[in-house]
């Protein structure tokens, strides 16, 4: 049997880097799309980027993702680049609209054009669903986004669907709720935390500063959440799926239990809550229900709350240790 190809946008982030070492792993021939800049940042793929195939290109530039795509022949495209950060979207909602919403189009046009028989993945995203009108939400539950994000994000969404329903091709989207790790960016609420904690934890700082302890996510672990990507793409019928753990917790539980890890119970004196770092608009009580994943796919989280935030502040403490010496 042929070796697979694989084309991943967004590689060399907190998700791009966990698929291309699952893919990696199954065998796969992995390609990844990266963006030319004057400081490129391949941390999180370091320790496979001999394994892989680096093409430059944009989701901004049609041709670039043309040739991407002739060139890596892939059976499978996961489309992961987006402008991914919530608060960065209030600042520059036209660029976000630009890479998170229309960069589908042009990678589901240069599929069509190209190579119509890959398979392609896209990224949704629990803020699609926003001001919830029910809980906990599924693939039926109406989008109500609360940001340019979200908005961009159920563009992308429904455009992955016109493509399928149009053009016949294999097109899925993943409704993906909040999913962490040790690679999350450091701009990110829980990555703040346990950093922020490691950091304290090492007496290199004495408190972290975040917004609305009282926002509720479901969050669950990126490397759970990147196998259930690649499964979507093994169906016989495109179809859409919800993946998340089905719980809800608050930023500030996040917060005792990543202070629990390095010991401290008190932890209030260490935190310094920020009207500034509050959004315009929140998201007020977003929890998955990942049924039919669970039915259909056979997914299910393999890493718990408590273990996922323990994960992380000890990989930070980890990471500052090295960084200090």
């Amino acid at each position: 049997m042929a070796q697979k190809r694989a084309l991943i946008t967004g590689i060399t982030g907190q998700d791009g880097s966990y698929l291309a070492e699952f893919l990696l792993s199954k065998g796969y021939k992995v390609f990844g799309l990266t963006r030319r800049t004057s400081t490129p940042n391949y941390e999180r793929i370091k320790h496979i980027e001999d394994q892989i195939e680096l093409i430059p290109g944009d989701l901004l530039d049609q041709q670039s993702l043309t040739y991407a795509v002739s060139h890596s022949k892939p059976d499978e495209v996961y489309n992961l680049a987006a402008q991914s950060f919530v608060a960065t979207s209030w600042s520059q909602p036209v660029l976000t609209g630009e890479f998170t919403a229309l960069g589908v189009t042009r990678m589901l046009e240069a599929i069509r054009q190209v190579k119509p028989d890959a398979k392609f993945y896209q990224a949704s995203s629990s803020e699609m669903f926003g001001k919830v009108e029910q809980s906990p939400q599924n693939e039926k539950t109406p989008f109500h986004p609360r940001s340019p994000y979200g908005v961009a994000k159920v563009y992308g969404h429904w455009i992955t669907i016109n493509y399928r329903e149009s053009y016949g091709l294999f097109t899925i989207s993943g409704i993906l709720f909040n999913h962490e790790s040790p690679r999350r960016g450091l701009e990110f609420v829980t990555r703040k935390i346990s950093h922020g904690i490691a950091r304290i934890h090492l007496r290199q700082a004495d408190h972290i500063s975040l917004g609305n302890l009282d926002a509720k996510r479901d969050w669950g672990f990126a490397g759970d959440y990147v196998k259930a990507m690649w499964m979507m793409l093994q169906q016989n019928k495109p179809s859409d799926f919800v993946i998340a753990t089905g719980e809800n917790h608050s930023v500030a539980e996040f917060v005792t239990e990543a202070f629990g890890v390095i010991g401290i119970k008190n932890w209030e004196k260490h935190v310094k809550v920020s009207k500034d770092l509050f959004r315009p608009a929140e998201v007020d009580f977003l929890v998955g229900d990942a049924t039919r994943a669970a039915k259909i796919l056979n997914w299910k989280p393999t890493v718990s709350f408590p273990q996922l935030v323990e994960m992380m502040v000890k990989a930070d403490i980890e990471l500052l240790k090295k960084n200090t010496i």
